[in-house]
């Protein structure tokens, strides 16, 4: 059963990250307290068609975002870090920072962990997009049980409306987005 986690605090874990000195521990307290911090979930690095749409869109208007107080961006997913950091890489996504929740905990303690073992998958994470404010969830937005759709409510203009719904969002975006929509309806 889903409990709506508006209100409370982000899930308290220590994620493994890894950078070119090593393995590291990195907390949830580190990533969300004391900072006004936007993250969004995919089921995984490479997972086409619909996470890069996600990803480019929080990618793009990460100057959007700071302008209305966001002091980071984040994405998370059930992964490791090196195949989170080779999908950055390949979508030039320079303005995220990528957390790998190795063995799903923190998405466990979320309620967002879906079972895609049928796909060979295992335990990956659902689509959601969040706004964190000093380490407390402030809105959830959650997709529907359907992997296999357009991310309608995690995307970045959903959350860049609920923190401004006067922004002007950058023309290049919408024209991209149009154009991944596009291309993704006629494949289907």
């Amino acid at each position: 059963m889903f409990l709506n986690p508006e209100g409370r605090r982000v899930p308290q874990v220590t994620f493994r990250m890894v950078s070119e000195a090593g393995w590291y521990s990195l907390s949830t307290a580190e990533l969300f307290d004391h900072k006004t911090v936007v993250a969004f979930a995919v089921p995984g690095a490479f997972t086409c068609p619909y996470s890069p749409i996600q990803l480019l869109g929080y990618n793009e208007y990460a100057q959007a975002f700071r302008d209305n107080g966001v002091d980071e961006i984040l994405c998370i997913a059930v992964n490791d870090p090196f195949s989170l950091a080779a999908w950055a890489e390949e979508e030039g996504a320079n303005q995220i920072r990528f957390i790998p929740d190795l063995n799903g905990e923190f998405t466990r303690q979320m309620g967002m962990i879906v079972n895609l073992s049928d796909r060979g998958m295992g335990q990956r994470s659902r689509r959601y997009s969040m706004l964190v404010k000093d380490g407390v969830i402030e809105k959830l937005f959650v997709e529907g049980d359907s992997l296999e759709s357009l991310p309608q409510v995690s995307n970045a203009e959903t959350m860049l409306d609920y923190l401004n719904p006067a922004v002007e969002k950058p023309e290049e975006m919408t024209v991209l987005m149009q154009m991944w929509r596009t291309i993704l309806c006629a494949q289907n």
